[in-house]
């Protein structure tokens, strides 16, 4: 649906969708006391005002609280989609009619669609991008370089992105200065583990109804988004094997108690593979090959790159739908392979995402490396940049603050001795 609500310009699915998102971005608030803190003071200090901000994100209910913190300070935003599958559309309806905010997203939009709401996002010539993944940035660097005039700067929460980012670096088009939110430990130690742990699980299991006790599950890859994946996964009886291309991080997954295979090796064995690398084809046409008649392949990183969809589509004598969001390709070979939410983050396409009280700290970093750039306008050199260490653990402290945990400090005497060398033994 496009329209005006009123002098508001949007492309929502529905309005009267409103009620029911209002209802679930009230819901996700309770787990996400941090991010109200900090649109409480933002509210007050007003850090964005005058600033046109444009946010490229999953529609989510806790995505919803980051667009209304940042509005709170002053910023005037668009709100984008950062993929096709991921947005829930009541809150995309809730954002526009209750928050005044304008959205341009719609879960299942088509590629034409989605990147007409990049240029749209990009019309507002934003002075600050939130970017997830970042398709903007891409786009601003790629066909949109006297822009970059307006820019003070963009922030990154994806290591999909954060790769990109540093490519674009590497070959001198960065010329502004890129917060790395991705990075931060109250973002990758909690978001990356446990919310995609927990969240790509709900969404196999939502899309196939399957148990998971006793089957074998392939985790590929193993930075913080498949450490959390494995843990999970073998916390619900799977048999975990973890493929990689990293010796420490094998090393890592092997005393994890996990079982270490190369792909050629995995792929006859599983049942269920979950991609989340954030490369190119790590699943391919020779694997795919190889799997049982039945295997379930998805992806939870940020593109559906990951998994050769064009192989198995030229390969395939007939696809057909079991279940929403779960596809069955009936191959030449004679066996079938199911892939689900069309190769996109399944948590997002199949769920719901991670769970609020994660994305609270998530999104405190965005929200605060949003007023670090601003703060720090034109001193930041073009490049990419990590929040400072002070605001990830003043982040921490408010989390463990709200959730009633007080921890320790140093005494004197203590303070004293780690900052001298002469005792000893």
């Amino acid at each position: 649906m496009t329209g005006t609500t009123p002098r508001l310009k949007h492309e929502v699915k529905d309005l009267a969708l409103a009620p029911l998102g209002r209802q679930r971005i009230e819901w996700a608030g309770r787990e996400m006391p941090v991010l109200k803190q900090i649109r409480d003071r933002f509210e007050k200090e007003k850090p964005f005002a005058g600033l046109r901000l444009v946010a490229c994100a999953h529609v989510t209910t806790e995505t919803a609280h980051l667009a209304i913190a940042l509005k709170a300070g002053g910023a005037d935003p668009v709100l984008i989609a950062s993929n096709p599958l991921s947005t829930q559309d009541d809150v995309a309806a809730s954002l526009v009619a209750d928050h005044e905010i304008p959205v341009f997203a719609q879960k299942g939009e088509d590629s034409g669609t989605y990147n007409r709401h990049v240029q749209i996002a990009l019309d507002h010539r934003p002075n600050i991008i939130v970017d997830d993944g970042s398709d903007v940035v891409a786009e601003l660097v790629q066909h949109r370089q006297h822009q970059i005039a307006d820019l003070i700067g963009s922030t990154e929460e994806t290591t999909t992105g954060i790769v990109r980012l540093r490519a674009m670096f590497k070959e001198g088009v960065l010329n502004f200065p890129a917060v790395n939110v991705n990075d931060a430990d109250t973002k990758h130690f909690f978001d990356n583990r446990y919310g995609t742990g927990q969240s790509t699980l709900d969404g196999i299991i939502r899309a196939t109804n399957i148990l998971l006790a006793g089957k074998t599950v392939v985790v590929i890859g193993y930075g913080w988004c498949g450490k959390g994946t494995a843990l999970r996964a073998g916390g619900m009886g799977a048999n975990v094997i973890v493929t990689e291309i990293n010796h420490i991080k094998a090393i890592e997954a092997v005393m994890d108690g996990f079982r270490v295979l190369p792909m050629a090796e995995a792929a006859p064995l599983g049942d269920i593979f979950i991609t989340v690398t954030g490369n190119k084809h790590v699943v391919r046409g020779e694997h795919f090959d190889l799997m049982k008649d039945g295997a379930i392949v998805c992806n939870s990183g940020h593109f559906d790159l990951e998994l050769d969809l064009k192989y198995l589509a030229a390969n395939a004598k007939e696809i057909k739908d079991v279940r929403p969001f779960t596809e069955e390709y009936k191959l030449t070979n004679g066996k079938s392979v199911v892939v689900l939410g069309q190769g996109r983050l399944i948590n997002l396409a199949a769920a719901e995402g991670h769970p609020s009280a994660v994305m609270d700290m998530s999104f405190a970093n965005q929200a605060l490396a949003c007023e670090y750039l601003v703060k720090n306008k034109g001193k930041l050199a073009p490049g990419l940049h990590s929040i400072p260490r002070e605001v990830d653990e003043e982040i921490a402290r408010l989390k463990l603050q709200a959730m009633g945990i007080f921890i320790d400090s140093l005494t004197a005497d203590q303070i004293e001795y780690i900052n001298s060398w002469t005792s000893g033994t």
